[in-house]
């Protein structure tokens, strides 16, 4: 590790002093930025890593008039030019009615943007998206073509997953295509060459992030980075990006004085509960969808409860320091800045995080 500049540092720690006054003014007055619409569990891939366990549809979803009713709803409760509606799934394309829900969605007037794996991703699919309003995309690639259809568990997911990539990229109609990149023990070998692939077309960025303990991937110890490999991954994200790249780590964790602002555009803030909220498929509400679901952190259901209802009166669990909480962490010098990490590698059972990075870029 090494020391950082006594002045870069000075600054950093004024700027990450301000943000800790922000976020506890976020507790008391939340701003929902981003609401996800959770539309199935349904998948056509199967991810080692998937936080969500996805593969068929849960039981119970919400049909297209459910999510039309919540649309209607959120727009009667909330100030929409303030906030961006996030589609995920499983693989949302799957949905027979998926157009039937975003063409609604668009035609309430609310910008919204996808993750997809980007593999049904014909060039009629993203005229159609194009001609339903969404502005932004994220597609997962996360190796090279023998690695990413290992990893994701379906031949040929890598090649309609570019080809996906390049019928948005030809539509010329989105503010903003993403490629995710989650990297663990085995493909980080490939990031020279994959970041070569990056930068022959045309994305708007590129996003890499490390693969976490939670979901399948609890499953496949052997797969989690090292802290050599975590090490290696952000010192790769900081050289790109002083190249000039559009290279960005996401917004997982606190990584310390050296690191905040090198490998993303601004301080690291977890956005669960203040920020952001989520419908999952089944009508549950509920932060982050990564997160662990459980009696603690599912705060309702829209089946039963007015969202902003629960947005306003709800969500304690989101909206304290969780540093507080823990006997690992509350006696820690960074617990103002970090609050305990990311919601979504928080064990609620013990009350401590999965994921630390102290000690492993910073002491």
């Amino acid at each position: 590790m090494n020391p950082v500049d006594p002045t870069i540092a000075r600054l950093k720690t004024d700027h990450l002093n301000k943000l800790a006054g922000h976020v506890e003014g976020l507790y008391l007055k939340p701003d929902l930025r981003h609401l996800f619409y959770e539309l199935t569990l349904a998948c056509n891939e199967r991810c080692f890593h998937c936080g969500s366990n996805c593969s068929v549809p849960g039981a119970n979803e919400l049909s297209a008039d459910e999510f039309k009713a919540i649309t209607d709803q959120i727009k009667e409760d909330f100030d929409i030019s303030r906030m961006q509606i996030c589609v995920t799934g499983g693989e949302p394309l799957i949905r027979k009615d998926f157009f039937e829900i975003m063409n609604y969605v668009n035609d309430k007037g609310f910008r919204w943007g996808m993750t997809s794996n980007a593999t049904l991703i014909t060039k009629d699919v993203a005229h159609r998206l194009a001609d339903a309003g969404m502005r932004t995309i994220s597609v997962s690639i996360d190796g090279l073509p023998e690695t990413h259809d290992k990893l994701r568990g379906m031949k040929d997911a890598y090649d309609l997953a570019m080809r996906g990539i390049t019928n948005l990229i030809d539509e010329n109609a989105f503010k903003a295509i993403q490629v995710t990149t989650v990297v663990n023990h085995e493909n980080i070998n490939e990031l020279d060459q994959l970041f070569g692939i990056m930068k022959g077309i045309d994305i708007d960025s590129w996003r890499v992030i490390n693969i976490e303990p939670i979901g399948r991937a609890l499953k496949r110890p052997e797969m989690l980075c090292t802290p050599d490999d975590l090490r290696n991954m952000f010192e790769f994200i900081r050289k790109a990006r002083k190249d000039g790249f559009p290279v960005e780590y996401g917004c997982s964790h606190y990584l310390g004085l050296d690191y905040e602002v090198e490998v993303r555009d601004w301080y690291w803030l977890c956005n669960a509960g203040v920020h952001t909220a989520s419908i999952m498929s089944n009508g549950d509400i509920g932060a982050c969808l990564d997160i662990e679901r459980n009696p603690r952190t599912i705060q309702g259901n829209i089946r039963q409860d007015r969202f902003k209802d629960v947005w306003d009166k709800r969500f304690e669990i989101f909206r304290r320091n969780k540093a507080c909480d823990s006997a690992k962490c509350s006696a820690c010098e960074h617990k103002g800045f970090c609050r305990g990490d990311a919601a979504h590698s928080w064990d609620y059972k013990n009350d401590e995080p999965l994921v630390c990075m102290k000690d492993v870029l910073f002491d």
